[in-house]
C-alpha cells in the first residue's frame, strides 16, 4: 500500500491508507482546531485517543492523525476487540492554549458523530480533560476512577508491554523467564516506570535512559536500575531494547549499532520505514514485537470501561498479548517474513472475516 506524500490531495491521502472519514473541526470563539481522523468501524466503534500538539503545520498534523488512526485499527483488531480505528489531534500547545471551553466546544463535535468515534486521553491530554469532553457527549473513556471511569491505563499498558516481552523472550530461548535478562528501558514516563517496576519485580538487569536527567536518577534510585546516558543506549550489549519514549528510534543507523537480540516497547511507530526497516530486523536477526501488538493495554482500559467489564477481565485481556505476539512472531518464522508485515496479515484478515459476517444482515 503507497505511503501517503505531504503533496497529495488530501483524498488521495485518504485513499492510500483506506480511511472512512476526517472531520475537520474550527471554532474561533475557542480558538478550537482539531482533526479527526475514523480509518474504519468494520469491527465496531472507531476508538481512539486524544493528542494535543503544536504542530509545524496543519499538513504535520493532518499526516499524524491519519497514521495514528489506521494504527488504531490494526491495534484493537489483532487485540480481539470489537472496535474500529480512530484518532484525534487538537492543534495547540496543551501548557497554554488548554480551556475548560475549548475541550467542551471538541465534546460537542464528537457528540455530532452520534458514536461513530469515542476518544481517551493521549500525549498532552489527561483524566481532567475527558471530564470536560465528557460534559458535552457520552462518547469518550479514561475518565478517573471517582466518576466510573476506568482511571490511569499506565499499569495496564506496562502489563502489555510486559507479556510482549516474554512472548518474544519464549521465543527466542524457549522459555518465558526474565530472571537474569538484561533490558534498556528508553522513556520512563508513565508506562515505562510501570515497565521497570514490573522487570525489576522479576529480577531482570534493567538500565534506563531519558531525556529527563533527574527522573532517570529518580527512577534509577528507586527501583535499583542503572542509568544511561541518551546518546549511549545503543552502544550497551543487552539482550532487549524497550523504546518507551517518541517513534522512529529505530532506523537504518540504530540497527547497524544495535546488539540487542530483541524490540521490544511501548512507543507508537517505533520503525522509521515500516516495510526497509522491518525487512532489515529479520535480516539480522533482531525479533521485533510489533507497537501496535504489545502496546494494546491502553485500548483494552478503555474497552473494559465501555464495556463495563472488571479489573480482572481486564487483566485477563491484556494478558492474552502473550499468545497474540506469539503468533505474530510463529507466522513470521514460518513464511520468513517480517514481523510487521505478519502483524499486519493477522489483523487484515479479522477485519476481512467480520466484514463477511455483517455483510448477511
Amino acid at each position: 500500500m503507497p505511503s501517503p506524500q505531504p503533496t497529495d490531495s488530501i483524498f488521495s491521502q485518504l485513499d492510500a491508507l483506506g480511511h472512512k472519514k476526517v472531520v475537520f473541526c474550527s471554532d474561533p470563539d475557542t480558538g478550537l482546531k482539531a482533526i479527526i481522523a475514523i480509518h474504519d468501524t468494520t469491527l465496531g466503534p472507531a476508538l481512539g485517543g486524544t493528542r494535543y500538539w503544536a504542530y509545524r503545520s496543519e499538513q504535520e498534523a493532518l499526516q499524524d492523525v491519519l497514521r495514528l488512526s489506521k494504527a488504531m485499527t490494526y491495534k484493537s483488531a489483532i487485540a480481539g476487540l470489537n472496535l474500529g480505528g480512530g484518532k484525534a489531534v487538537i492543534i495547540g500547545d496543551s501548557r497554554k492554549d488548554k480551556t475548560e471551553a475549548l475541550l467542551r466546544k471538541f465534546g460537542r463535535f464528537i457528540k455530532n458523530l452520534n458514536g461513530e468515534f469515542i476518544t481517551a486521553e493521549d500525549v498532552g491530554t489527561n483524566p481532567r480533560d475527558m471530564e470536560y469532553i465528557r460534559m458535552e457527549t457520552q462518547h469518550v473513556t479514561g475518565v478517573p476512577e471517582s466518576m466510573g471511569g476506568s482511571g490511569d491505563p499506565a499499569p495496564i499498558a506496562a502489563l502489555g508491554v510486559y507479556m510482549g516481552i516474554k512472548a518474544c523472550v519464549k521465543e527466542l530461548y524457549g522459555n518465558d523467564t526474565i530472571t537474569g535478562r538484561s533490558v534498556i528501558v528508553q522513556g520512563i514516563g508513565h508506562v515505562g516506570e510501570h515497565l521497570v517496576k514490573l522487570l525489576r519485580e522479576d529480577n531482570a538487569k534493567v538500565y534506563v535512559s531519558d531525556i529527563n536527567d533527574e527522573r532517570t536518577r529518580q527512577v534509577s534510585k528507586k527501583y535499583g536500575a542503572e542509568a544511561v546516558s541518551n546518546n549511549t543506549i545503543f552502544d550497551i550489549n543487552a539482550d532487549i531494547y524497550s523504546p518507551c519514549a517518541l517513534g522512529a528510534t529505530i532506523n537504518t543507523q540504530t540497527i547497524a549499532k544495535l546488539q540487542c537480540a530483541i524490540i521490544a516497547g511501548s512507543a507508537n511507530n517505533q520503525l522509521q520505514d515500516e516495510a526497509v526497516h522491518g525487512q532489515m530486523l529479520l535480516d539480522k536477526g533482531i525479533l521485533f514485537a510489533p507497537d501496535y501488538v504489545i502496546s494494546a493495554g491502553g485500548i483494552i482500559n478503555c474497552y473494559s470501561e465501555l464495556m463495563g467489564f472488571s479489573k480482572k477481565r481486564t487483566m485477563q485481556l491484556t494478558e492474552n498479548i502473550y499468545e497474540a505476539t506469539r503468533n505474530v512472531l510463529k507466522l513470521s518464522a514460518a513464511e520468513k517474513i517480517s514481523t510487521v508485515v505478519a502483524a499486519n496479515k493477522i489483523a487484515e484478515k479479522r477485519i476481512s472475516d467480520i466484514k463477511k459476517v455483517k455483510s448477511t444482515y
